[in-house]
């Protein structure tokens, strides 16, 4: 097989183009494979199928993939036409996007190398591309991905935020429980941010999220109520055991701090064993003889413990009865700091209850939150917003990226 039908087959080329040529320079490691066009091609508007006339040629090249490592060009000479309402464009060829200076077997290699990387930087230096090009593939199929994306019914959604940058800059991500992808990203977390991240939902999608996890932010909640209609609120186990080990690790400070007056350095470095959950006390006698040591932490502990068995009521009715009885033990304690996260759940019952009816968290939202965290770690230097959304919708977002 010749050269010219060997690179002719691999990229596709036909009527009314034909490769002419191909070119080795050993000095410069290069392949060069010239192609023309027909000059009898007659060309028409893609759209109205009118005729249009030719323009001028303009000389073009495309970065292709290597040759047994020698760097593949094309080159060809190309026409613009002019169609009859006066618009201008240069023609189409079949072995890259209208516009780009690489062929499409490239691109799909540079997308499947980043999937596989994950870092811009390395894998254009393996391409021996420059980074701005490597960078453009990603957001370009990205955008492909986008329109691509099926506007199919999605159940259960979460949202949550993600610090980005120092200086607490906040992004709130809308991720797909179901199908474990992050659908979309906006700057920010206020109301308005919430709003327009909800927004990029169709209406019919909207109409169908049965259910949204969230935690007890207010502005999360005040775009859910306004733009997710028919969807329950729930407000993730994961959040509320995180507000109970708070409370429960500022009482350990403050009962601390008035031991430590008195001389006592019981809770002295205890901090992390008062995190943990202890199904049998009787395997971990460290800690047995820590807690029957009559303190308030033990008691703190103790009802954030005990508030574990409220997820696992299937009953709406005897959650309430288990909730009301945990509230009052709160109340017998007198710890302020249990007392306050009792409060706040009462004030969002309905949110934490409809948790037992959906059965849905946002552990997966805090899953993709480690991998945005990762994405940032790995793309040193991101300036802006949108290069972090592209990123993160590029690696996570479970896109069509295909040329």
């Amino acid at each position: 097989m010749q050269s010219t039908e060997f690179y002719r087959q691999i990229l596709g080329i036909a009527s009314p183009w034909t490769i002419v040529s191909v070119k080795l320079d050993m000095e410069a490691k290069r392949v060069v494979i010239r192609t023309e066009v027909d000059r009898k091609t007659k060309w028409f508007h893609p759209d109205t199928k009118l005729p249009a006339a030719l323009h001028k040629w303009a000389e073009r090249s495309w970065r292709h993939l290597d040759t047994c490592q020698f760097e593949t060009v094309i080159m060809a000479n190309v026409p613009s036409v002019k169609h009859k309402d006066g618009s201008i464009e240069e023609i189409a060829v079949p072995w890259a996007g209208r516009y780009q200076r690489i062929t499409k077997l490239l691109t799909q290699a540079v997308i499947m190398w980043l999937q596989a990387c994950g870092n811009v930087s390395k894998v254009a230096e393996m391409m021996r591309l420059d980074w701005q090009t490597v960078d453009k593939i990603m957001k370009d199929a990205v955008e492909r991905g986008l329109v691509r994306r099926d506007a199919e019914v999605i159940q259960h959604v979460g949202i949550d935020e993600k610090c980005y940058r120092r200086r607490h800059v906040y992004a709130s991500l809308l991720n797909d429980l179901d199908n474990n992808r992050v659908w979309d990203m906006v700057e920010g977390r206020k109301t308005d941010n919430a709003r327009d991240l909800l927004m990029t939902l169709s209406e019919e999608q909207r109409e169908g999220v049965e259910a949204i996890a969230m935690d007890m932010w207010a502005a999360y909640e005040s775009a859910a109520n306004e733009l997710l209609t028919n969807a329950d609120i729930v407000h993730d186990k994961f959040h509320i055991s995180g507000y109970l080990n708070k409370a429960v690790d500022q009482v350990r400070k403050t009962e601390h701090r008035q031991l430590m007056k008195e001389g006592d350095e019981t809770l002295k470095n205890t901090k992390f064993l008062w995190l943990h959950n202890y199904p049998d006390l009787r395997c971990q006698p460290t800690f047995q003889a820590l807690y029957n040591a009559n303190l308030e932490t033990s008691e703190a502990w103790r009802l954030k413990e005990s508030f574990v068995g409220f997820w696992d009521y299937s009953y709406i009715g005897a959650a309430k009865n288990f909730f009301t009885d945990w509230c009052v033990q709160v109340a017998l304690s007198g710890l302020e700091p249990m007392e306050k996260v009792a409060r706040m759940l009462e004030n969002r019952l309905q949110g934490v209850l409809n948790y037992l009816k959906h059965r849905i968290t946002n552990a997966g939202s805090e899953g993709m939150n480690s991998l945005v965290a990762r994405i940032v770690a790995n793309a040193r230097g991101m300036r802006t917003f949108e290069t972090l959304r592209i990123r993160v919708l590029f690696y996570l977002g479970k896109l069509d990226l295909a040329v």
